[in-house]
């Protein structure tokens, strides 16, 4: 169990591992709450010297993914989004974007999870929201939060790197692991039973 989880630190916890999983983060197809606030935690406590770097790379991953979610939500548009969004937190996206507009739903990204955020991207796609004020306020806040977490990991860097070894840390991994695939295969399921009323309604 140890070795697995170590490889599963070394593979996410890694300039390339940090891009892949913030993408995935950011659509509806996998599910690792705080999973890419951990790994840039970790990678920037490594990487010292450029731990800077770090919330970039998170970021650009998080927008490419973010991206395939917005783009999902132009093609269901907006009658097809009850099949994805509860209906009362729709309302509550509605109303932003009348009172906000477009920046109402990407700040919404500083909100920690359990929020589910990719619901608010794919939301902004299938409502019509101007896609550069999205974009430009969801890289803002992307970098602003990843940052704070790579400052936090340079100040508490050597704890952090310490606490690395510990089998209790382990056991996390590895609990999160098997959380994230529960968490991935039931919003695969969803997704599949979604689209099923789509497909039947093209083919009438």
């Amino acid at each position: 169990m140890r070795s697995l989880s170590g490889w599963i630190i070394a593979a996410f916890a890694s300039p390339v591992g940090v891009v892949v999983l913030a993408a995935l983060d950011s659509t509806l197809f996998f599910s690792l709450p705080l999973g890419i606030d951990a790994a840039v935690v970790i990678l920037s406590a490594r990487m010292r010297d450029l731990w800077w770097l770090v919330p970039l790379l998170a970021t650009s991953g998080s927008i490419a993914g973010a991206a395939l979610t917005f783009w999902m939500g132009v093609k269901i548009g907006e009658k097809g989004l009850d099949r994805w969004v509860p209906e009362r937190r729709l309302d509550q996206f509605r109303s932003r974007i009348r009172e906000k507009g477009a920046v109402a739903l990407a700040i919404l990204d500083l909100i920690p999870p359990p929020f589910p955020f990719t619901l608010s991207v794919l939301a902004a796609g299938a409502l019509e929201v101007d896609a550069r004020t999205f974009f430009v306020t969801l890289v803002v806040c992307r970098i602003f939060r990843f940052g704070l977490e790579a400052l936090l990991a340079i100040v508490y860097g050597r704890s952090i790197l310490s606490w690395l070894d510990s089998d209790l840390f382990h056991d996390i991994v590895a609990f999160f692991t098997l959380l994230a695939v529960v968490l991935t295969t039931i919003s695969i399921v969803k997704i599949a039973r979604s689209a099923r009323p789509a497909r039947r309604q093209a083919a009438a």
